[in-house]
């Protein structure tokens, strides 16, 4: 993160602490394995779950970073500190800090003595599924951000005519990949520190709030129409408002 917050100093870029929490997160689940006292299922499966789920994401958000500007959400945070570098190196020392806690989960896993067992079935077909839709979800978004009559709409395709955050709740669900492994665990009910954790972020904290601040910034009232219209988080049936018709 250190290395991180120099890369942005030099490029004006924050992105980068996105990508970089990713391939924490996907190091520390293999690192997990490496040095948990459990049985080798539970190694395996985690450093492989995990792994794989860490990489992906930090691979697509780099190349996010590589190819576009500044997120707006850093943009304002940016202005908001006047570009001051201590509070941004303070804020990627936290992000460092939260691969430690966000970690916690494939610890759980790798201290399962007896295996998974038969939760190993929930938690591939929770992995499957998560990883799928956090990938769908991207690539609809990439399209639409691709062409440039989309340029300050709102991206209303695929799974996000049915959440305004499909990315955020397929990442959000992933995490139960690991509850599941963890079952029989002696730590299994720190595995639950990741969907907890994860849903107050996403929820209340960094994801959907300052997430929404900027596309309200930016597309006005055709998001607060897509706000009015479209569930926050949890896919369900859109809302047909007076204004569509």
């Amino acid at each position: 993160m250190a290395g991180g917050w120099a890369w942005q100093r030099r490029r004006r870029n924050a992105g980068i602490v996105d990508a970089l929490w990713a391939a924490g997160l996907a190091v520390a689940a293999v690192f997990a394995a490496l040095v948990g006292q459990g049985a080798t299922s539970s190694r395996l499966w985690v450093a492989l779950l995990g792994g794989a789920w860490g990489a992906r994401l930090a691979l697509h958000l780099w190349r996010r970073v590589r190819s576009e500007p500044e997120d707006g959400r850093y943009r304002q945070l940016r202005a908001h500190w006047h570009g001051h570098q201590g509070k941004f190196f303070g804020f990627f020392q936290f992000q460092a800090f939260l691969v430690g806690v966000c970690a916690v989960p494939f610890i759980a896993v790798a201290a399962n003595g007896g295996g998974p067992g038969l939760w190993i079935v929930p938690a591939v077909i929770t992995w499957i599924v998560s990883v799928a839709g956090e990938s769908l979800a991207d690539r609809q978004l990439a399209r639409f951000r691709a062409d440039p009559a989309n340029h300050g709409r709102t991206c209303r395709d695929g799974l996000w005519r049915y959440s305004r955050h499909p990315n955020y709740f397929f990442e959000w669900l992933h995490w139960f990949t690991y509850v599941f492994l963890a079952m029989g665990s002696p730590l299994g009910r720190l595995a639950w520190i990741g969907p907890v954790l994860m849903f107050v972020f996403v929820r209340y904290v960094s994801g959907v709030p300052l997430t929404e601040a900027q596309a309200v910034r930016t597309r006005g009232d055709d998001y607060r129409r897509y706000q009015r219209d479209t569930p926050v988080l949890i896919p369900w049936f859109p809302m047909h408002t007076h204004e569509d018709v």
